[in-house]
């Protein structure tokens, strides 16, 4: 037993779990943070990749949530640099495009002009994006602008018929990565980080928790002030099993799928698809030689670690996006596909299309010792959900230091939103054995910390083995010391996503180098 308990045990390694340590430990509070398998292994590392405002949740006039989302872009683009950029999207609009039916903006838009009939036209989509401009305080990000898609570069890869389309802002971001550094920079504040370390038991005990662990140290006991239940997907799986804890309160499973595809278009903009049916799927320059497309929305059944992208799904994603390209895309062009599953709080809305997006935080103070469970949430509020989260646990906890996590850096991110350029020549000129796009990874994935993966390299022989597409034992061992990593799997598929260019071979040499270190 420790010396002292902890002020606050999260359970779950995803990005809000993670936020939440990191906000916590740097208020001064005693965490403790138990992921079961690897840091964003379950739906963080599985999301479309974007902080963005949610443009399609304006037509369900979730203001507020947009709101709050289009001022976390920029300041989470000045805090990770490395990891989220800008990105510009494109819009097609086509006379044939409809609102997805029930929809608050379609019911208002049906009463006051009935002869839209459900169409969806172009100057109701200009106000959305005169919104999405506005609402959310943009400095950095450009504006909105129309484009002339017979003249621009956006218009070669779609269809002839598609004329006309708007682009505007939204920011991508590394998803596992940004769990990964979250949780880094809560250690660094003082919080105890366990992976692959399931909660198998929770009480309480007066005022205080007690939490059975059983992990990489073997089985362990830990006392707490209060514990937050972050357990993404499985957060109502925990409630009833090991925490014990009956609600009324229930989760909305909802299956997100994806599809990898070779590179569609060759400009570094993305597409906004609208589908007929109001539905939107996206198509994201993904990689540097990928499109990533998606996504779909789905209630999920049975356990959340089996989600996959079905063959139905991968054929629906094909088929949408192809009613917009020139050169259609079959299964047949997939070189991989990735599933996630929302914990979405469940509000009775009828399709997963229509569940609302926002978090839910519950606070349980019946029987002592407070228990906070996260429902829902988008991974661009992640910050804002660890500020909420502990406004809500403050009262219990007698009071904690304000705010402070806006704008500061992540690890590896304490340089400019527009130095990427410069902090990659410059890695080129002191590591002059690097390639460009060597380099451009090792920034894009350590910023000012790819020195410290290099250290005293002079050549790649410095770096040890080589295990493909760039990835050396440097860095691997790099990832092992200070990233969590413990699989092949953490190495390719969530601290980074060479899993894509590796080989069979070179993969299972990497899992034995990995199973013998």
């Amino acid at each position: 037993m420790p010396a002292q308990p902890f002020d606050l045990f999260i359970i779950g390694g995803g990005v809000n779990g993670c936020g939440i340590a990191r906000d916590a430990a740097g208020r001064g509070l005693r965490v403790a943070l138990a992921e079961m398998g690897d840091l964003a292994q379950g739906t963080s590392s599985a999301s479309t990749k974007l902080f963005h405002g949610g443009l399609r949740y304006l037509e369900y006039l979730e203001l507020r949530l947009v709101h709050e989302a289009l001022a976390e872009r920029e300041t989470l683009l000045v805090a990770m640099p490395h990891i989220s950029w800008p990105m510009r999207f494109v819009l097609p609009t086509h006379p044939s495009m409809r609102f997805v039916g029930g929809t608050p903006v379609s019911r208002i838009l049906g009463l006051t002009m009935p002869w839209l009939r459900g169409h969806r036209p172009a100057w109701v989509i200009r106000a959305g994006l005169f919104l999405y401009d506005h609402m959310g305080g943009r400095k950095i990000l450009p504006a909105t602008r129309k484009l002339d898609l017979r003249q621009d570069p956006a218009g070669a890869p779609l269809n002839p018929k598609f004329t006309d389309a708007f682009e505007y802002s939204d920011c991508w971001v590394d998803d596992s990565r940004l769990v990964v550094l979250n949780a880094r920079d809560a250690e660094a504040r003082g919080a105890k980080v366990m992976v692959r370390t399931r909660v198998t038991h929770a009480e309480r005990e007066g005022a205080l928790w007690r939490i059975v662990t059983e992990g990489e140290a073997g089985w362990q006991e830990h006392l707490a002030r209060a514990v937050v239940n972050a357990a993404g997907p499985w957060v109502a799986e925990v409630m009833g099993g090991a925490l014990d804890v009956r609600s009324g309160e229930g989760v909305r499973l909802v299956r997100g799928s994806h599809i990898v595809t070779r590179r569609l278009f060759a400009h570094d903009r993305a597409y906004f698809f609208q589908g007929e049916d109001g539905r939107i799927v996206f198509a994201l320059p993904y990689e540097q030689d990928f499109t990533l497309i998606g996504t779909t929305d789905l209630d999920h059944e049975g356990d959340p670690a089996t989600a996959a992208c079905t063959e139905a799904e991968q054929e629906y994603l094909c088929t949408f996006v192809s009613k917009y390209l020139a050169k259609p895309v079959t299964r047949a062009d997939i070189v991989w596909t990735y599933s996630g599953v929302r914990p979405l709080y469940d509000d009775g809305a009828k399709s997963a299309t229509e569940a609302t997006r926002d978090y839910v935080l519950s606070l349980d103070r019946t029987e002592g010792a407070p228990l906070l469970n996260v429902f829902g949430g988008k991974i661009t509020t992640y910050r804002k959900l660890a500020e909420a989260a502990l406004a809500k646990l403050a009262p219990g906890l007698g009071g904690i230091a304000p705010n402070w996590t806006a704008r500061v850096a992540l690890p590896g991110g304490d340089f400019g939103h527009d130095q990427v350029a410069a902090l990659t020549d410059a890695l080129c000129a002191d590591y002059p054995f690097l390639s460009p796009a060597w380099a451009a990874r090792l920034i894009r994935a350590y910023g000012t910390e790819a020195r410290a993966v290099l250290g005293e390299a002079a050549s790649p022989a410095d770096l040890g083995r080589d295990f493909g597409a760039t990835l050396t034992e440097a860095e691997v061992r790099w990832l092992m010391s200070h990233e969590y990593a413990r699989t092949a799997a953490d190495v390719l598929w969530r601290r980074s996503k060479l899993g894509l260019r590796l080989t069979a071979e070179q993969t299972d040499a990497l899992a034995a180098f990995m199973g013998g270190a």
